[in-house]
């Protein structure tokens, strides 16, 4: 008998948790990069970056894969193989000696984070469509925005207690607890009868009619390019925020204060959404980044590019307000017109996004020069082709729609 499905606070917490782990992994090893830069051997300030970057590469290229079986064989089973995988990159991380065998781990802990990303998205989308799914989005994104929050100073926390292998420790033990819970209380949302058979032809066609979906890409692209913006931020945020600014161990709390400004965009998101629709409020939130970053690049230009710590924290409030906005928002647009393959869909919007984002956060990331300039020029520009992106899919959509008519 099928197992029925838990409350929706508990369903959301449990969504929220699994796509947790890609937070996870990149925020609570934020306050070891320096660490593990010097006891691994690396000589450029700037190379520790790459093991977050690294792993957006695995969790791209894994939702490649993780969309079509899940489809096929349902979402749970890929739910376990992909936390397996990212165990095992774990226990190689854990017991690296080497800067290399350090990439390796991280690459393997993306490819298995992929697959909770991206089926999370397709659970949702299995039990919910339109609003309501951009409703539980941000409310999930409340939940999931604790982790960046939090993790960082969890993360100082065990490196002060163990040292900065023992993250990894936490993130194994983490992910056998949660794996546990969802196979317990979640129970299948893809019926045996509504699967794909995973036939090679019939998959390319699928994946063909994702990617020559103009709508659906268009929002793809448009993602990408907030997504590239975050991830330079993430790059840069522990060279700024602890070395520019000399937060020492301070670090944390300023970078889960920042967090809690995404959690409340989400709060806010889920608040209006339903009222003022994901259009109006993606386009709102764009010109929020963008006016945020000219107005920033006026006043710091003259400062070169260190303005006051206060000045700073209000810029990237306003940022972030803006790209809390959008990340539901966004995903949401993107998977609305995909209903038959709603994984494979999870799976191409996901894998894309993160490859376009991935050199373009890493490019932001490694131009860090000592000064906030990158960072601010590189939100300004990714934010403003985001909005065109978004504009010429909304003109090209509404003009089908009259040809139609």
């Amino acid at each position: 008998m099928q197992r029925p499905m838990p409350g929706l606070t508990e369903f959301i917490v449990i969504i929220a948790l699994l796509s947790s782990f890609v937070a996870l992994s990149i925020d609570a090893m934020l306050p070891a990069l320096p660490e593990i830069g010097q006891a691994l051997g690396v000589t450029d300030e700037n190379q520790p970056q790459l093991i977050l970057s690294v792993l957006f590469l695995g969790m791209a290229l894994g939702q490649l894969v993780i969309g079509p079986l899940s489809d096929s064989i349902g979402r749970k089973p890929l739910i376990y193989i992909g936390l397996g995988i990212f165990i095992i990159g774990c226990i190689l991380s854990w017991r690296a000696e080497n800067f290399t065998t350090m990439l390796i781990g991280r690459f393997l802990q993306g490819l298995g984070a992929a697959s909770p990303r991206t089926i999370t998205m397709a659970l949702v989308r299995d039990c919910y469509s339109g609003r309501a799914m951009a409703r539980i989005m941000s409310f999930s994104m409340l939940v999931f925005i604790m982790v960046p929050a939090l993790a960082p100073g969890i993360g100082q926390v065990i490196i002060h207690l163990a040292g900065w292998r023992s993250i990894f420790l936490v993130f194994i033990l983490l992910g056998i607890l949660v794996v546990a819970w969802f196979g317990l209380r979640i129970p299948e949302t893809l019926p045996a009868e509504k699967r794909t058979p995973l036939v090679m032809k019939q998959q390319l066609a699928a994946i063909r009619q994702v990617l020559t979906h103009r709508y659906t890409m268009g929002y793809t692209l448009s993602t990408g390019m907030i997504f590239g913006a975050f991830l330079g931020y993430l790059n840069s945020a522990q060279q700024i925020l602890q070395v520019q600014y000399g937060l020492g161990d301070r670090f944390p709390l300023y970078f889960g204060l920042l967090a809690l400004v995404l959690g409340a965009a989400s709060f806010i998101n889920a608040q209006l959404v339903m009222k003022l629709g994901m259009r109006l409020l993606a386009r709102l939130a764009y010109w929020l980044l963008i006016g945020a970053s000219a107005a920033c690049l006026l006043v710091v230009w003259p400062l070169d590019g260190h303005p006051e710590l206060w000045l700073l924290l209000a810029y990237f409030s306003l940022a972030f307000l803006g790209i809390g906005l959008l990340f539901a928002n966004l995903n949401s647009l993107a998977m609305e017109p995909l209903e038959t393959h709603a994984g494979l869909g999870a799976s191409v919007i996901g894998s894309l996004s993160t490859l376009i984002s991935v050199p373009l956060g890493t490019l932001i990331g490694q131009s860090y020069n000592g000064t906030i300039m990158p960072l601010v020029i590189g939100f300004m520009a990714l934010g403003s082709l985001g909005l065109v992106i978004m504009e010429w899919t909304e003109r090209h959509h509404k003009a089908a729609l009259i040809r139609q008519d």
